[in-house]
């Protein structure tokens, strides 16, 4: 505001105060006539000439002529932007910058990260990197104006989208994809898995078909105690409950397949077809459903085009799809499983998503390397949302994790069996006795075993082994939930002193229903302590490389192909080669 607008009208002279009353009553009569409606006589352009020319007063005035401002849906929007100051987003704009439209370049940028409302549970957790884009300039293809049907680099994913959708056949794209995939994943299956022809042991193949075949014959206490030489099983209680089931499926069809000792490496190609027909359907009941719910919930507010792209993207994924359906595992059944979790901490559902996590982890104990970062998301949650929601969503939390675990391991619990049952799985579940690490796998300890024989030197004392990974795993993850926990704590601080500048209660929060500021964070927080698991832990598989490649696709699957995600996907690539090397190599 100029000088001139703070004299008070007393000071003016007697023109200027006439014309300064005339107008202020033509202003007020203006707001009164469009208050109850424009006037019948007026003409439409009249009313189209007066709002354009104040819009373009507008942007002229306020913003750069570079970016176009156009009206989007509310969802686009922040909630607040307190809430994002500590994550170094810029606000200095102002109140302004919350109610401003983004540019179609733009338009997946910071204004996506949080809806307005539970309606609109439209999250983008690459609102932060995205952020980064537009400060140091424009990445992208679309940003930099290469035209589409120029870009050499584009690949056949994205041709195939675009083709799609430019035929109009945009709503058979994700049937077309999960077709496409589930054909490759059948047509991987006809090659050899792991352990195929090499008696005795017969390979991870072989220990699958086997946990059928004694979950079938056997009662549930001697599950996890006969015969151990000869791949016990040493999974939790939910992957033995998915293998009594696949096996009864199977004993209907043909019972030779899972006859107690008799059947032990059977390779018929009937059976062989039902063992991988089994990967396949687990795939598609839980796997693909996780990718698609992702899709829809984390990326709502991008181009149909390009959630398609993403979901090729995590379809496709080829560590997954070597070591699955070609060395023969389920490793989909426990990432879709935790994906399905954060997919309902993203809608606000932390007490199904809690439960889900635990489902996850009841079915492979890999799934722990993510529990640092779940867990302290949760509880950042609880401390954001305040005292009184924030102990009662902690309790909840704490009452039904408690219950899934209970419920899981029922079994072996009284009165269906004695309480010394439950030691078996606890220590089949948990193997130190295996050693520092098996076969040759791409973290520290077999990397640095090339100089410092770590097994031969501390053979007679792996306590200390076990201690210094321990270390060393919560050292790496250590950052991830110093960030989120801190993160909770910062924003409940900034939300209370906000409600105490406008003379509100401070003990108004939003329901713990909605989404919160430190959400986005979370697929970083994944990344982070599942490869300090897998860099630093005790017992390492080569398989266990899937698990941080999990929330680094996702992020890659949100990203352009120019951001600098893609340069770590290059980098996990390369690991993923070393660390499935032992992986292919059993399946020749």
């Amino acid at each position: 505001m100029d000088e001139a607008s703070n004299i008070m009208p007393s000071e003016l002279p007697i023109e200027r105060r006439q014309r300064h009353t005339r107008d202020r009553t033509t202003s007020s009569n203006s707001f009164s006539h469009f208050k109850s409606g424009p006037s019948k006589h007026m003409r439409p352009s009249a009313l189209r000439n007066r709002g354009s020319n104040a819009s373009m007063k507008s942007i002229s005035s306020e913003t750069d002529y570079s970016e176009i401002i156009a009206p989007i849906p509310r969802r686009h929007l922040l909630q607040t932007s307190q809430s994002l100051h500590w994550l170094r987003v810029d606000t200095s704009s102002g109140d302004e910058w919350l109610n401003r439209g983004v540019s179609p370049v733009s338009a997946s940028s910071v204004g996506s990260v949080f809806p307005n409302n539970r309606t609109a549970n439209r999250l983008s957790f690459t609102a932060l990197m995205e952020h980064e884009k537009t400060a140091t300039g424009p990445s992208s293809t679309a940003d930099m104006g290469i035209p589409e049907d120029d870009q050499s680099t584009i690949g056949a994913g994205r041709r195939f989208v675009r083709w799609m959708h430019r035929n109009n056949m945009k709503s058979w794209v994700i049937p077309s994809a999960i077709a496409a995939s589930t054909l490759v994943k059948w047509c991987i299956g006809f090659g050899t898995y792991s352990g195929y022809n090499t008696p005795p042991m017969f390979g991870d193949y072989e220990a699958q078909r086997h946990w059928m075949e004694l979950t079938v014959h056997l009662p549930v206490r001697e599950w996890y105690t006969y015969d151990l030489q000869y791949w016990g099983l040493d999974y939790p209680p939910l992957t033995a409950y998915v293998s009594w089931l696949c096996g009864i499926i199977g004993s209907l069809i043909e019972p030779s397949w899972f006859t107690l000792q008799a059947s032990r490496g059977i390779e018929t190609g009937g059976s062989k077809l039902f063992m991988r027909a089994t990967v396949l359907v687990l795939d598609l009941l839980i796997y693909i459903p996780a990718l698609y719910t992702f899709i829809c919930a984390w990326q709502g507010t991008r181009s149909s085009r390009k959630r398609h792209t993403a979901l090729l993207t995590l379809l496709f994924h080829p560590a997954l799809l070597l070591i699955d359906f070609g060395h023969f595992q389920y490793n989909s059944v426990m990432l879709g499983l935790t994906l399905l979790a954060i997919n309902a901490f993203a809608a606000g559902h932390d007490l199904l998503g809690a439960i889900l996590f635990v489902s996850s982890l009841g079915f492979k104990q890999m799934a722990l390397y993510y529990a640092p970062a779940i867990g302290s998301y949760l509880i950042g949650k609880c401390i954001y949302l305040g005292l009184v929601h924030g102990t009662r969503l902690f309790l909840c939390l704490a009452l039904t994790t408690t219950l899934a675990f209970v419920i899981m391991f029922a079994p072996f619990l009284p009165p269906f069996s004695p309480l010394s049952t439950i030691a078996a799985p606890i220590t089949r579940i948990f193997p130190f006795g295996r050693g520092l690490f098996e076969d040759k796998v791409a973290n520290f300890w077999c990397f640095t075993n090339v100089l410092v024989k770590w097994k031969q030197i501390f053979a007679s004392r792996e306590g200390i082994l076990i201690k210094a990974s321990t270390g060393l795993t919560a050292l790496g993850f250590l950052p991830a939930v110093a960030a989120l926990i801190f993160g909770g704590y910062k924003t409940r601080l900034q939300k209370s002193a906000q409600n105490d500048s406008v003379n509100q209660s401070p003990s108004i929060v939003p329901a713990p229903s909605s989404p919160t500021p430190i959400l986005p964070l979370l697929p970083y927080a994944l990344l982070t302590c599942s490869m300090s698991f897998f860099l630093f832990s005790f017992q390492v598989h080569e398989k266990t490389i899937l698990i941080p490649l999990l929330p680094l696709t996702l992020l890659l699957s949100g990203a352009a192909p120019t951001d600098d995600v893609f340069l770590w996907e290059l980098w996990a690539t390369t690991l993923v080669s070393s660390a499935c090397g032992p992986c292919s190599k059993k399946m020749d």
